[in-house]
C-alpha cells in the first residue's frame, strides 16, 4: 500500500503560464488564475506549501464583462478614518488601473494568509500584449 506524498517547498516544480484575457470573460479567466497559482491543477498539491505556477496575464484591458457591471459595479476603499470611503466604478478601474483590478480579485480566491500573499506574487498582469516574461514561459493556457 503507498501512502501520501507530502510535497516539500524545495520539492516544487514551477511553471510559466501564459494567459490571454483578449474576448475572454473576467471571472472566467480569474478562477483559471487562482487554481494556476494555488497549485491545484497538480497531482503533487499540498494545501500548506506554495506549489503553484508563475501566471502572466496579457491584453488584461480587452477583457469581456457580462451585464451592467461595468457601469454599476463599484469598488470601495477605506484608510480606517471617519469619512474616508472612497469608490471606482470597474468602468474606471479598467480603464486606469487594470493590473490594480486583476489583483484584487484574483486576492479574493486565495487564502487569506501569507501563503496566500506569496502566491499573489506570482502573478503577473499587462494591460497590452507586451511583457519582459518571453524568456520563461513554458506553455500557453
Amino acid at each position: 500500500m503507498k501512502l501520501t506524498s507530502v510535497l516539500k517547498p524545495a520539492d516544487v516544480q514551477r511553471d510559466w503560464v501564459l494567459i490571454d484575457a483578449d474576448g475572454k470573460t473576467f471571472g472566467r479567466i480569474l478562477t483559471e488564475v487562482a487554481t494556476l497559482l494555488r497549485g491545484k491543477h497538480k497531482p503533487s498539491f499540498t494545501p500548506n506549501v506554495d506549489c503553484g505556477d508563475y501566471v502572466v496575464i496579457i491584453n488584461a484591458e480587452k477583457a469581456k464583462f457580462s451585464g451592467a457591471k461595468l457601469e454599476q459595479k463599484e469598488y470601495f476603499t477605506h484608510s480606517g478614518y471617519f469619512g474616508s470611503t472612497k469608490s471606482k466604478k470597474l468602468s474606471d478601474m479598467l480603464e486606469n488601473h487594470t493590473e490594480k483590478l486583476f489583483r484584487l480579485a484574483v486576492r479574493g480566491m486565495l487564502p487569506k494568509t501569507t501563503l496566500g500573499r506569496a502566491m499573489l506574487k506570482k502573478l503577473k498582469v499587462y494591460a497590452g500584449s507586451e511583457h519582459p516574461h518571453t524568456a520563461q514561459i513554458n506553455k500557453e493556457a
